[in-house]
C-alpha cells in the first residue's frame, strides 16, 4: 500500500492496465518474473542489500542494451535502434 500511495502522491498511475481485468499489472509482473529467474534465483544467494542493488543495476543495463529480444527479430535494443536510424534517416542531398 505504501508503494501505491507514493505513486499517487507523485501523480503516477499505479496501474499499468485497466483495473480489475486480466491485464492489470501483467507487464510489470512478467518483468519481475524475468528479473527473479534470470538474476535473483540464478545468481543468488546475496549477502546484503547493496550486493542485490549492484547486481540489479548491472542486470538492467544488460537487459536494456545487450539482451536479444524475440519481439525485435532477436536483435539487441541497440542493434534495433541502429537499424531503425539507418532505415529512417534521410539520405544526404547531392550537391
Amino acid at each position: 500500500m505504501a508503494f501505491t500511495d507514493r505513486l499517487v502522491d507523485e501523480g503516477i498511475d499505479p496501474s499499468v492496465g485497466s483495473v480489475g481485468d486480466a491485464y492489470d499489472n501483467s507487464l510489470a509482473e512478467s518483468q519481475i518474473g524475468l528479473y527473479k529467474s534470470e538474476l535473483i534465483h540464478h545468481e543468488g544467494p546475496w549477502r546484503d542489500v547493496e550486493q542485490v542493488e549492484v547486481a540489479t543495476a548491472s542486470w538492467v543495463q544488460w537487459f536494456n542494451t545487450e539482451r536479444t529480444h524475440g519481439s525485435i527479430d532477436d536483435l539487441t535494443p541497440i542493434e534495433a535502434e541502429q537499424l531503425d536510424y539507418a532505415l529512417t534517416e534521410p539520405l544526404e542531398r547531392a550537391g
